[in-house]
Order: structure tokens, then sequence, then C-alpha cells
């Protein structure tokens, strides 16, 4: 974070990527075979003879595995974007066989659906023409294991690099989490759980939200309702609506359009078509970081979100044929005998 930059301690930056894949001291550009290596052949070694992988139609690739103690900075990506949500991005902490974050990697990024969204934030941008940055921290103690898989139908270049710091973990430091959950329709109540009850402690840190209201009208007076601690039919913290929760006011609504945003810490990034406005089968795209305002919890966390429209008469009409997907993030400890809590 800036308040570091200044500081000269014992941390050392490494940097996995194809020309590197073990981020070791002098090991970069060392290929001799690799996708560039035929535009190279009279450059020789050194020559961005390795810069990406093919990945083949239903496999894994594994981009990074690597010991700690550390703390990941920067992940940049780039491939087929009409695939980014065809393709799942798992990132595994330590020594647990189950993966903290598993999302399709265009979700992870902001980015729900076929078209590309540019996003100017803090902690994800995406730049054109693809490149996928993540900026989230995310420390780990004993080991890092990035995986994608090409869930598409034919192989794509994977463009990459993972920069970290070789660095001591405080032990107050939580491991990233991220889960995307769909409901497609959302049925009665018209209520999308965005992330199932979770212990504590953790921070919760970052939502985008992927929806098609399935309705004329205005979509999004719904409330995100997130139940602390034992919470049961009653939250502790409600919001008071949907487009207020993402920093937006009054329907996104500037003079009968809908009017995208990206800031470092909220936006509305997508609106499919653009040009049309209130029409039941639009698509959009929005996301919101608890970077300034981390919802922070002892015990357990489970958070919701209301679908919710208008009906005539003035009165809610709840959006039982909407389509919603979010993407949750989030910081949590392990528990006490050093396994990851279930959820």
């Amino acid at each position: 974070m800036v308040h570091e930059i200044w500081q000269i301690d014992q941390a050392r930056t490494r940097s996995i990527s194809p020309e590197n894949p073990t981020g070791a001291p002098g090991a970069g550009g060392r290929a001799t075979e690799g996708t560039g290596a035929n535009s190279a052949r009279y450059l020789g070694v050194g020559w961005k003879i390795s810069p990406s992988i093919d990945l083949p139609a239903g496999e894994t690739a594994t981009l990074a595995d690597v010991s700690g103690p550390g703390v990941i900075r920067h992940f940049w990506l780039t491939t087929d974007r009409a695939l980014l949500n065809k393709m799942t991005l798992r990132i595994y902490w330590d020594d647990e066989t189950d993966p903290a974050v598993e999302a399709p990697l265009g979700s992870f990024f902001c980015n729900g659906w076929d078209e590309l969204a540019p996003v100017s934030s803090e902690m994800v941008v995406v730049a054109p023409a693809g490149g996928l940055n993540s900026f989230w921290p995310m420390p780990f103690r004993a080991h890092a294991r990035f995986t994608l898989h090409n869930g598409g139908d034919h192989s794509v270049p994977v463009y990459y690099q993972i920069t970290y710091l070789e660095q001591d973990v405080p032990r107050s430091a939580g491991y990233l989490h991220a889960r995307r959950r769909e409901s497609n329709p959302l049925g009665d109540p018209a209520i999308h759980t965005v992330l199932e009850d979770i212990p504590g402690p953790g921070r919760y840190v970052g939502t985008y939200l992927a929806i098609v209201p399935n309705a004329p009208g205005w979509w999004g007076e719904g409330e995100m309702k997130f139940f602390l601690d034992g919470d049961t039919e009653f939250p502790t913290i409600c919001g008071t609506g949907t487009e207020d929760y993402f920093g937006g006011a009054w329907n996104f609504d500037m003079k009968n359009a809908y009017q995208t945003y990206s800031t470092p810490y909220l936006g509305l990034v997508q609106v499919l078509p653009p040009d049309q406005i209130y029409q039941p089968e639009q698509r959009f795209g929005m996301y919101r970081w608890h970077i300034q305002d981390p919802i922070c919890f002892d015990r357990s966390l489970r958070v919701t979100l209301q679908a919710l429209g208008w009906r005539d008469g003035g009165r809610y009409l709840p959006l039982e044929h909407a389509e919603v997907a979010t993407t949750s993030i989030w910081y949590q400890h392990r528990s006490v005998t050093g396994r990851r809590h279930r959820f």
C-alpha cells in the first residue's frame, strides 16, 4: 500500500511468468522453447521466447506454485476475451486441498458478461484490450498455488505475471477468499444469497454483481444485508437500495439514460445494451470494494441481496424471474486446528 512505499525492509520481490515459471533469482528470460520461439529464431535466448502458454480446452494449468511466507501484490493476465467466463481461477493457500478463491476469471475481474468492460478501481483494473489486473493483497504462510481451467471449446493463449514479496506474514493476517454464486431464476422469495454463513473472524471486502431483471422498469430497490455474529431474521447492516450500495443514486438515471462510472472503490461498469433504459433483458455489471469501510465480523457472516422492482400503484415488485450472480471477496482466518473454515 502507499504508506509502505518508503519503507526499506527485508522483503524481496519475486515474479512468476512463463519467462520465469519458478520466480527464482536470475532465472528469467532463459527459455529455449516456448510460444515465441519461432518469432525469436534469429535473436536467440533472452528475446521473448516464452511470453505465454497455450491452454487446451478442458485442461487446467498451474500458473504459480511457490513457497512462503509472502504476499501476492499484483496479478496480471490476458487471454481470449470471449472465454473469460468459461475459464475458472482457483487459488490455494498453504496445505489446503480446497481452493480459497474459486470463480470464473471474468467475474473475479468484474466482467461477468461476454463483452469486455473497462474497470478503473484500486483493487481491480481492466485495461484495453483485455488486460486483467488484480491488486488484492494475498498473504500466505507456507505455500501459494494458482490454477486456471479452460472450460471452453478451443485452446487459448494465456499471458500472465504474478508478483509477490517474500516477507514475514503477521499472525493477524487473513487469507483472501472469493466465491461466485448464481440464482437463475431467482425464485420466491426474490432474495439472492451472496455469501452463505461463514465463521469468523474475518473482513468482507468486496462484491461484484451481474444481474438481468427480466421485468420492465427499474429493478434496483432491493437492499443489501449483512448478518453479523449470530444475527438471525434481521441484519446488523442493511442498505437502502441496490444502486445506493454501489454508490449510485436515483436508478443510475441521467436524462433518461443509464450512466456508467468506475471509481477507486465502486462502479457501474456495464449496461448492455447501453442505449436503452428500463428494459427487461438488459444486463448490468457493478462492483463495490469495502477498503475504507470493511465489514468486520467476529463469529459469523451471511450476506443477502433482494431483487426488487416496481408494480402499478407505487408498490414493490419482487423480481422472481431475475438472473443474479455475485462474486464475494473476503479475508478469513484459519481455525485453531490449522484447517480453513468450511463454507
